[in-house]
Formats: structure tokens, sequence, C-alpha cells
């Protein structure tokens, strides 16, 4: 739901007081559109080329002042533009669901999950980024800029990877220790510990182990609707690892928070989450808590690397925005490497920005690397087709019936064409 706690906007006073101070914010100009020179005309001064602008923006409540901060910053770096500013609180996984009930009042600038790419691009929703569209490229990694396009054009600037790695007690586990999944569940870890944890039955953490087999879904690149390859020999093989990883006596599956409920009293070795938990978990653990990459699974004598979806959160522009530069470079700016920092230093959110990987800050921080880690070098960019939406039913029955006991050895060639078929079918209308 589109949250309103905070509304603010900045009126004649405060665009003047902006003018003497802070500086002007953002305007928009040509575009892929055609509609940014009239709006570009229409909206520069008489007497010298200073353009009037009104940005509507979105973010979290969490980032509201953050946000704030970081426009009044962008206004003063561009004098070129009188900007007012709009800000209202959505939070992200609202965002594509409040620009589709109604795009005429939603924002210009807001942060969306990269999943949410096609379904942005269908519905005509999502302006692609043309202004510096070389250096933005140029900034941030490969599956970054991979999570936030769509058959090579560019819709956002990655904010903050979005995905899962892995926890471990450093009392438990060495660093060596948690490269492999067989190495972990060998291990002795004590009456009533549990040695690792993952949920299964979640279609957004089960496709790390289809990954690792070599699996490919939606095609080899992500964008074919018709083909997923999780039922052939190799899915066989990924599914009976999975049955005999949910009968193993030392794994335990994350329902109902479980897992991390485990994992802070020190019942459990390793779990898989994201930097979500990295808060909590460092209060129950101290300088026991370690983070790391998912592990590999042997299948066959054969060590493969789990990969999880490469999912981003991103700044977009809406498609109808009067003010498309303008707010492309808003967006550049707020996703970009200064404004990365900050919310780093501030409200700890993970960077993307390849220039800050070897922040020493960064590097510390054992959650954020090993999330920057996991999504740079070993996650497969999130299928970019809008079939994705079909996707996530099907695979969760899947892995749901593995944990239940429904899906075994006797019919899980049955049970895997039925979650392919599922998911490869035609979108509902």
């Amino acid at each position: 739901m589109k949250r309103k706690i905070l509304s603010v906007v900045l009126g004649m006073s405060l665009a003047a007081t902006l003018l003497a101070g802070c500086g002007n914010s953002d305007a928009g100009a040509g575009s892929v559109a055609g509609t940014a020179s009239k709006a570009s005309a229409a909206s520069t001064s008489a007497d010298g080329g200073v353009e009037k602008v009104e940005l509507k923006v979105w973010s979290p409540e969490t980032e509201a002042e953050i946000t704030q901060d970081f426009c009044q910053q962008f206004a003063a770096n561009h004098p070129e533009y009188d900007i007012t500013f709009t800000y209202e609180n959505v939070e992200n996984a609202d965002s594509i669901t409040q620009l589709k009930n109604d795009p005429e009042v939603a924002a210009d600038v807001f942060v969306y999950p990269t999943g949410g790419v096609p379904e942005l691009i269908e519905a005509g929703l999502i302006y692609p980024i043309t202004v510096n569209e070389a250096q933005v490229k140029a900034s941030y990694g490969e599956n970054a800029i991979a999570s936030c396009s769509s058959d090579g054009i560019l819709y956002g600037i990655p904010q903050t990877p979005n995905a899962f790695f892995m926890y471990y007690n450093k009392s438990m586990y060495t660093e060596d220790e948690v490269k492999s999944l067989e190495t972990m569940l060998a291990k002795d870890l004590g009456a009533g510990v549990k040695n690792f944890s993952m949920q299964i039955s979640n279609s957004w953490y089960i496709e790390s182990f289809f990954y690792a087999n070599g699996g490919t879904l939606y095609g080899e690149d992500g964008t074919d609707p018709t083909s997923c390859s999780w039922n052939d020999a190799k899915g066989v093989q990924v599914g009976e690892y999975l049955i005999d990883l949910v009968a193993n006596d030392k794994y335990i599956e994350d329902i109902d928070s479980v897992a991390s409920s485990m994992f802070t009293n020190r019942e459990l070795g390793a779990m898989c989450s994201g930097t979500w938990s990295a808060e909590d978990f460092a209060a129950a653990l101290g300088d026991d808590l370690g983070a790391a990459v998912l592990p590999t699974i042997n299948i066959d004598g054969t060590d493969y690397q789990l990969s999880n979806f490469a999912d981003f959160k991103a700044y977009g522009v809406k498609s109808s925005t009067k003010y498309p530069k303008a707010a492309q470079e808003l967006a550049e700016w707020l996703g970009g490497e200064e404004c990365q920092l900050a919310r780093f230093q501030k409200i700890d959110m993970t960077p993307t920005a390849t220039a800050l990987l070897a922040n020493e800050e960064v590097q510390k921080n054992v959650a954020a690397y090993a999330l920057i880690d996991m999504t740079g070098n070993y996650s497969t960019p999130q299928p970019t087709t809008s079939q994705i939406a079909q996707y996530w039913d099907p695979v969760a029955a899947f892995g749901t019936g593995v944990v239940n006991g429904d899906v075994t050895r006797d019919n899980l060639q049955e049970s895997l064409d039925a979650m392919v078929e599922g998911l490869t079918s035609k979108l509902a209308e």
C-alpha cells in the first residue's frame, strides 16, 4: 500500500531559498519519448536559461530524510534548474503497484525491485536511462546492469543488491569449511544443534540449486518464456539432492523464522538470509558472526556453486515524466557512488558501485561484503521475460512438496514436469 506518512511540497518560498542557498534541482530536457523538448521549452525562464522543474520523489520511510538531503545536494549541484520537489513515502516493494494504479500522480523518480523490469516495460511505465548511459554502465558490475536492463536497454540505476547469502557461526565453522555444504553437513556440532538451514519451499531460494547444476530458466539468457531445463536429467539430480537434504537430520527448513531464532540462540551453525538479518545476528553472536557466499553442493562427485537470483533495488524514472532529462540525472545521482557511500555509512545499505568495493569500511562489514561478493561473482541475473510472473507459485509448490515429503523419488520426474509446465504456461490474461 502507498504510504503517505510524509508528503512535503516545497513551495515558492522554499524554491527561492534553494536558489539563494542550496542551489536548484532537477529539470527535464530532451529524451526518448520526444516530449522532453516541449517540456523544456515550456519550463525555461525567459531571462536566461534556468529551467523550472517539478519532480516527485518516492522513498521508503526509513530513507526519507537522507533522500531529501540528497535531493537538496542535487539542487545545489545543478543551478541550471529551478526545481520544486515533492516527497512521498512509498516502500520499494509497493512502488510498481502504486505506479500502475495511478501513473499520473506517481513519482517521477522511484526505487523498485529489478525483478519488476519486465512488468514495467510491458505496462509502458518506465523510461529508459539514456542520459550518461555509458558512464552509468561503467560504474556498476555486470550483474547489476543486467538486472536493470532488457534487450540491451537500461531502465534503472542499481542502488543496492537485493539477494541472500550465508551467515555462519565462526565458533562452529571455519572460513574454509563453509565453502562446501557437504563439509558443513558432515561436521558434528553437538547435541541439539543443526548444521544448515535454507528455504527450499521458497521459490526465491530454491533456484540456486538448479542453477548450480547447469539448469536454465527461460533460456540461456532468461528471455525465452517457453524454455526451462529444470525437468531434464540434471534437474532430476537436483530434485534427488533436495530430497536427501531435507531428509538429513542436520538440516532444518527455515519456516516462520525458526532458523533465525535457532541461529541467534546458537542452535544452528549456518543459515541463508540477507542483510535485513545482520543487526539481530550481530547483536546475538558478536565476533562469532561470519558471512560468506553460498556454498558448493556435490552431485555425483563434482562440486557445483550454488547461484541465486541477482536481484537489485534500482532508481527508475516513470515514462510520463515531464522532465525526463532532469529525472534521469536525479536518478543517476541518487543511485550513484557518493549517495551509496553515504547510505552505507548512515543506514547500512549495501552499495553496488564498483568503486566502493575496495572501500575499507565496506570490506569490514561482513554481511555487506558477502552480499556484494555473492551478487557480483556467483549469482545469476533474474530472468527479464515477463513470464517470470508465472514462475513463483509452481516452483514454491514443488519446493513445498519436497519439504513436506509429497515429492519423492518415485514421482520426482512427474513433479518436475508439472513445475516446468506451470512456469512456462501462457501468462494469465
